[in-house]
């Protein structure tokens, strides 16, 4: 230990002697050999997951060994060790390619571990409000996020059906976690108290155990992340199009079957030569059925050849793409609402341009 280290215990995480402290372990030798025992072991430990669905894990260990990093060496060096682990548990054990912004995943959750734990009086409430923000701020939110954009970029997936899975399983687990972290790590600091790397004397097997209060806490919480996640699901398919996450055969696909629904409602128009483009779709949560905003086109058969395109092509285009095509003369908007078990037409609507 550097000579006249602090060895103070903090309330919060606010305060620019916190800060000041946790940089000052970046100078202390014996905190830089902790850090890089703790990242051999969370690589280690990546690999370690029990598959509960595709492409939905639960890691086992990992997750312990992080918050027993963060706490002895703050969020300063936590950081950065979070930064180190990321990649080279991608080297070692790749899934995919490298994505950086996975990166801000693992730094928030390491971060947000030392802010809780770092040079504080650790207590059995505390761990279960890290755990809780854990849940809710890094894995379902910021993960969803980034798991969203790797999708997007780097696989031309929608992450969108992931979500609300990825989104219950950290529901679910989060009573599990709190209380085996909270058990992990009474046998823990009694231990790193000796060994002089964190600071908190009072905190061992009697300090963090469960009682009824925490018991209420923790289905208290449970109830508040639930009802966080069904007013999320029913803001966001209330005003989010998943339109936008077809990929190309799926837009093919809903642009013929609505198409196919108009000329099946109406004589108005031609069928060989329309092409109806979803404009939008929104799968009210919990309602069973999609509403389509659809544009029907005419298609001028002569520009169409001219341009090199086929019908087919424009039976694959989406919203923007469409209002751009010369061949394309819009003849109609149709909104048409699909059981999404049966394909039954709910309801159906279509005004033609004037």
């Amino acid at each position: 230990m550097p000579k006249n280290k602090s060895t103070a215990l903090y309330d919060t995480p606010f305060c620019k002697h916190y800060w000041r402290d946790a940089a000052a372990e970046l100078k202390d030798t014996k905190m830089l050999v902790v850090a890089a025992l703790m990242i051999a072991l969370r690589v280690a430990l990546k690999s370690l997951r029990i598959p509960i669905a595709p492409n939905l894990n639960i890691n086992i260990g990992a997750p312990f060994i992080n918050a027993l990093g963060a706490m002895i060496f703050g969020p300063v060096m936590a950081g950065l060790a979070a930064c180190v682990s990321d990649y080279l548990g991608w080297l070692l054990v790749p899934q995919g390619a490298y994505f950086l912004p996975c990166m801000f995943v693992e730094v928030a959750g390491s971060m947000l571990f030392a802010m809780f734990f770092y040079r504080a009086k650790i207590t059995t409430s505390r761990v279960i409000l890290a755990r809780f923000s854990m849940d809710l701020f890094v894995n379902i939110i910021l993960n969803s996020a980034v798991m969203c954009w790797y999708y997007k970029v780097l696989m031309g997936k929608s992450y969108v059906a992931m979500i609300v899975p990825a989104a219950i399983k950290n529901l679910c687990m989060f009573p599990i976690e709190a209380f085996l972290l909270t058990l992990f790590l009474s046998v823990m600091i009694p231990v790193t108290y000796r060994m002089k790397l964190t600071y908190d004397g009072s905190a061992d097997k009697n300090s963090l155990k469960f009682d009824k209060k925490h018991i209420v806490t923790l289905v208290g919480l449970f109830a508040v992340g639930a009802a966080i996640l069904v007013g999320y699901l029913f803001y966001y398919y209330d005003n989010n199009s998943i339109s936008g996450s077809f990929t190309s055969e799926e837009r093919y696909s809903y642009n013929c079957q609505m198409d196919e629904i108009i000329h099946a409602e109406t004589d108005d128009w031609d069928e060989d030569t329309t092409v109806g483009v979803v404009e939008s779709a929104y799968r009210k949560f919990g309602k069973g059925y999609t509403t389509y905003n659809v544009a029907l086109y005419t298609v001028d058969e002569a520009a169409l050849e001219v341009s090199g395109d086929t019908l087919d092509t424009a039976r694959g285009l989406s919203k923007t793409p469409a209002t751009k095509k010369e061949y394309l003369t819009r003849a109609a908007t149709a909104e048409i609402q699909v059981d999404n078990k049966t394909g039954e037409v709910l309801s159906f609507t279509c005004t033609p341009v004037a």
